[in-house]
């Protein structure tokens, strides 16, 4: 079971317990970066899968080797990716580019506040957005109130969700920090997030993170080349494979920035703990390539494509015109046209770029853009507004040229 079935995102309010729910299922802590260490919060995204087992005799799921509640031995069901998604507001483009490689998300609700909290509104929005139909509710610190607390705030859970497509999505009580009843909550995700039918065809991957895995001072001929992760959304891709990335490498040249396209060949393919010769559409994978490692280090390709070199490319836009709707749930007021030369934050893919509006007719505008992209005509592009000093999911749009 090299691969997993399907990506779940782990979103909600910040500090409601998503990293520590994510933990307790898959017995790995996905704040790793320094930075997210010091400040106690999830700043990029982070990964963990996990290999759920059903038990041989009572038939509990669970990611144990035995089942914890008659210890019986277990038998591997399904191997299920998380991303857990940070859930502070001036993170919300991570978000945004998380949610298009989630295939199903578990959202995370802290009964200890009151429901719903503003990224807990943005968060569904970004669900409804991105067309994300599976989903599974974890009214998370159930430990932290009394049982008729609980009962209050799962009624408030149930208002928020009315009138939304998850408005039947299941609610599963938890306590994340003692793993209070997660074998409920595993059982609620693998009956309500099922295999997504995966496109064939082109190979093309999403990338989500690239890094160096080089220590300081390591001697030349034992350098790695760089390592680029992601999801594969089609086709597949194999070791010694010649492959293209774009917009690919952030480059200088007499003051002025541009971006230049990559080739390279894959030396390697790991998930998780496992190498494999060929990856397809399922979990999140790494490539090891012969890059140069400093191209790929503190995340810099996040947000390009990368597809088999012998395939012909996809299109990149440094300035196009989209159809822009606004969500019927916003936490500001905006007014319905746009201030020229006003910017907008757009998450297209697991790209996140700045584009500023140089003309608008109705809902059409055009724009400029910051960082280019790679975008198609089915891509479901997400829009921020400023208001307030600060950022706020505004609607979606399509690109139009």
């Amino acid at each position: 079971m090299p691969q997993a079935e399907f990506n779940v995102g782990v979103v909600g309010h910040v500090d409601h317990g998503k990293t520590t729910l994510t933990s307790a299922l898959t017995g790995k802590w996905t704040d790793t970066h320094s930075e997210e260490l010091k400040r106690g919060i999830t700043i990029k995204l982070g990964y963990a899968d996990v290999v759920f087992k059903q038990c041989t005799r009572c038939g509990l799921s669970s990611a144990k080797e035995r089942c914890p509640k008659c210890g019986a031995p277990t038998q591997a069901t399904r191997k299920i990716a998380f991303l857990d998604a940070p859930g502070h507001e001036t993170l919300m483009a991570t978000v945004i580019a998380a949610s298009s490689i989630m295939d199903g998300a578990l959202f995370v609700i802290a009964a200890n506040e009151k429901c719903p909290q503003p990224q807990t509104i943005e968060h569904l929005m970004i669900l409804e957005a991105a067309g994300i139909k599976n989903v599974v509710i974890a009214q998370n610190k159930v430990d932290l109130v009394s049982r008729q607390q609980a009962l209050e705030h799962y009624g408030q859970i149930r208002e928020f969700l009315k009138g939304t497509p998850y408005g039947d999505a299941p609610i599963i009580p938890t306590a994340a920090n003692s793993g209070g009843n997660l074998d409920a909550l595993v059982s609620a995700l693998l009956e309500t997030i099922k295999s997504v039918p995966r496109a064939e065809g082109k190979a093309r991957l999403l990338v989500a993170r690239s890094f160096d895995v080089n220590k300081p001072g390591t001697p030349f001929e034992k350098l790695f080349g760089g390592i680029v992760g992601g999801s594969i959304v089609s086709g597949s891709f194999k070791v010694g494979e010649e492959v293209r990335i774009l917009p690919g490498a952030l480059r200088t040249h007499k003051g002025k920035e541009h971006y230049q396209e990559l080739s390279t060949k894959i030396t390697g393919i790991r998930v998780g703990d496992e190498s494999l010769e060929e990856a397809k559409p399922g979990g999140l994978v790494a490539l090891a390539t012969t890059l140069d490692p400093a191209l790929t280090g503190a995340d810099s390709l996040v947000g390009s494509l990368l597809f088999a070199a012998k395939d012909e490319p996809p299109a990149v836009y440094s300035s196009f015109s989209l159809e822009i709707t606004p969500l019927s749930r916003l936490l500001e007021k905006f007014s319905s046209s746009f201030a020229s030369n006003e910017p907008l934050v757009l998450g297209v893919g697991t790209a996140t770029t700045i584009g500023f509006v140089t003309k608008q007719k109705k809902k059409l505008c055009e724009l400029t853009l910051k960082k280019p992209v790679c975008a198609s005509k089915s891509d479901v592009i997400a829009v921020m507004r400023r208001a307030n000093n600060r950022w706020r999911l505004y609607g979606t749009a399509k690109l139009v040229a």
